[in-house]
């Protein structure tokens, strides 16, 4: 086990959370995540009603929390109280302004998680009084930014936003991931890409066998999609995935009309049109594993590696003195670095 801030804050045994993907992360998903050890998050995406409403059955009486595309609710805010409703442990916002929600998720006993990736949702998050804040880097599969990377996004955000505890999202699939994550300073990961290759997503078969075939390379920011089906999303935003005829097609020519003809014509599970939202950890899966496998294998391997940790660092022999022989050095500690308000 790994204990850290969120652990503690959120009662689970390894530090690991589900993103909640909106149409992919179902009940089923999120309630073998959070029997695994990790907190699960229902997708709950664009506040559509019937489709959480499915969901939320079918986590039963697992402990799981929900996730939405917080500009949905600005339509659609009956779908928060829908989901307030099941008593869940905590509420995941992203992608807009959380304040107007703040206050009915507290009150309903659930800690409020928030994503950010601009130092304007920082500073809303943390006026909402943001009990988890998710840092998300551009190596995310699916909806974000594409400005920051996750390995420079995760420690600049800990200290903004000291003492709330971070997590980090962006191309981790991994203990590697888990264990570099914790040095950045977070306090535990979240994954989308890693458990929508899994044995409990709301995936097809064909999207399955193509995330396990597609490697990190494959992958492309683009916003065709968004233009194609709809909504629109707000600006500076676009979504990581596996490069195919509509995004090549698209970069090339920007021909609205026959994007949407080739989008509207393609069958559901025809990847070489339709998105296959995937992040930069591909090159890390290779197979379709249960969500149990996915969180204790992670945790296992980041565990050992930061026991082992130890053995990279070399004493430090000092330096040589007047008459020849060595003079030991001892190390200064410095004071924490202190940041502004």
């Amino acid at each position: 086990m790994i204990t850290t801030p969120i652990t503690t804050l959120l009662g689970i045994r390894h530090p690991i959370l589900l993103a909640p993907m909106g149409d992919t992360a179902g009940g089923r998903l999120a309630a073998a995540v959070s029997a695994a050890g990790g907190l699960g998050l229902i997708g709950g995406g664009y506040a559509d009603p019937d489709w959480l409403t499915t969901e939320l059955a079918a986590a039963g009486d697992a402990c799981v929390g929900v996730g939405f595309i917080t500009f949905a609710l600005d339509q659609r805010p009956g779908a928060l109280r829908l989901a307030l409703d099941t008593h869940p442990p905590a509420i995941q916002l992203s992608f807009g302004d959380p304040r107007p929600y703040a206050d009915d998720i507290h009150n309903s006993g659930a800690l409020l998680i928030c994503q950010v990736q601009t130092s304007e949702e920082i500073a809303h998050a943390v006026a909402a009084g943001a009990d988890v804040i998710i840092a998300q880097g551009q190596d995310a599969g699916g909806h974000g930014r594409p400005d920051r990377g996750t390995m420079g996004l995760i420690p600049s955000v800990v200290d903004m936003v000291a003492p709330l505890p971070v997590v980090a999202a962006g191309g981790i699939a991994d203990g590697r991931g888990l264990a570099a994550a914790l040095m950045l300073g977070a306090a535990g990961i979240t994954m989308g890409t890693r458990f929508l290759a899994s044995t409990a997503a709301l995936s097809s078969p064909a999207e399955a066998a193509a995330l396990v075939a597609a490697r990190s390379g494959d992958t492309v920011r683009t916003s065709v999609f968004d233009v194609v089906r709809g909504p629109a999303w707000p600006a500076g935003h676009d979504g990581r995935v596996v490069r195919n005829r509509l995004t090549d097609e698209w970069n090339d020519r920007h021909d609205l009309i026959d994007a949407e003809r080739m989008f509207r014509t393609a069958a559901a599970d025809d990847y070489a049109v339709r998105p296959l939202w995937a992040g930069e950890g591909l090159d890390l899966i290779d197979g379709i594993e249960s969500p149990e496998s996915i969180v204790l294998g992670i945790v296992a391997e980041a565990a050992q590696l930061i026991m082992s940790s130890g053995q990279l660092i070399a004493a430090d022999v000092g330096a040589v003195d007047a008459g020849g022989g060595v003079r030991p050095r001892v190390a200064k500690v410095s004071e924490p670095r202190r940041v502004p308000s």
